[in-house]
């Protein structure tokens, strides 16, 4: 007997209907933290200047999508809480204004080459989960925070690394 996971996978491959994708979002606590997104309800995720970042919200992030909201630059970086992908990609603003320090005067409105997606807040975690501590867990050795030189804002989160992290919260 298939589960309820399994028929909506199922029904996914069949009419060729995207699955759930999972996502690490990393960012500055000083600069947008959880409590932000809590606040605001959703916010453009603006300011990517990295092609592979870039293509992930232009080519694979779609509404539904779940994240990880990750603190990085903290005294202990770590999983904070949950988001989720509200909407499809988008021209990036940040861009097009000269007055923003993300500008590139290279992308116009017609032409943008810097795209965004918004995210929800979802919640916060219970406890924060530390980067110490997903370098710990068995099974997340292969988790692109914890690879060497992972210097992405976003990353693609396996729905096995997914289920192992949100069991620790």
């Amino acid at each position: 007997m298939i589960d309820h996971a399994g028929r909506s996978m199922l029904l996914a491959m069949t009419f060729n209907l995207p699955t759930m994708q999972y996502w690490l979002l990393k960012t500055d606590a000083e600069s947008y933290s959880i409590d932000d997104l809590k606040r605001d309800g959703t916010t453009a995720w603006t300011g990517v200047r990295n092609y592979q970042v870039r293509n992930y919200m232009r080519d694979q992030m779609k509404v539904g999508d779940k994240g990880f909201f990750y603190h990085s630059s903290t005294a202990e970086p770590a999983i904070v809480g949950i988001c989720e992908v509200a909407s499809g990609p988008m021209a990036d603003e940040t861009a097009l204004d000269p007055k923003d320090s993300h500008y590139d005067p290279k992308s116009t409105p017609a032409n943008p080459i810097w795209m965004c997606v918004e995210v929800k807040y979802v919640k916060h975690l219970k406890r924060p989960i530390t980067l110490a501590e997903l370098r710990k867990t068995k099974g997340l050795e292969k988790m692109g925070i914890l690879q060497k030189g992972s210097r992405f804002s976003i990353t693609p989160v396996t729905e096995k690394e997914w289920k192992i992290v949100t069991g620790l919260s």
